[in-house]
C-alpha cells in the first residue's frame, strides 16, 4: 500500500497475515494462493500429509486469510 507523506510516496510494510488471499490451485500437498491487494503468490505446504488438501475444502477462488502461528497460545 502506498500513501503520500510530504509530497513523497512511502510504502507501508505489511505482514503476510494482514492480507486476504484467493485460492489459485491445489497441486498435490501444496496450496497455491494469491494476495488480493499485493498480487503476491504463495505456496503453502500441507503440514499434515495424513490429511490431504481437497478442492472441496479449498475451491479455486475461495477467499482465505492466514493466521500467525506465533500469535497462538502454547499448548
Amino acid at each position: 500500500m502506498l500513501y503520500r507523506a510530504s509530497n513523497q510516496c512511502v510504502a507501508e510494510e505489511k505482514s503476510i497475515f494482514d492480507e486476504q488471499y484467493r485460492v489459485v490451485s491445489i497441486e498435490g500437498d501444496h496450496l497455491v494462493i494469491r494476495g488480493i491487494f499485493s498480487g503476491q503468490v504463495l505456496t503453502i505446504i500441507n503440514p499434515e500429509p495424513g490429511t490431504p488438501l481437497t478442492e472441496e475444502e479449498y475451491p479455486p477462488g475461495k477467499l482465505i486469510a492466514l493466521t500467525d502461528p506465533s500469535a497462538s497460545p502454547l499448548n
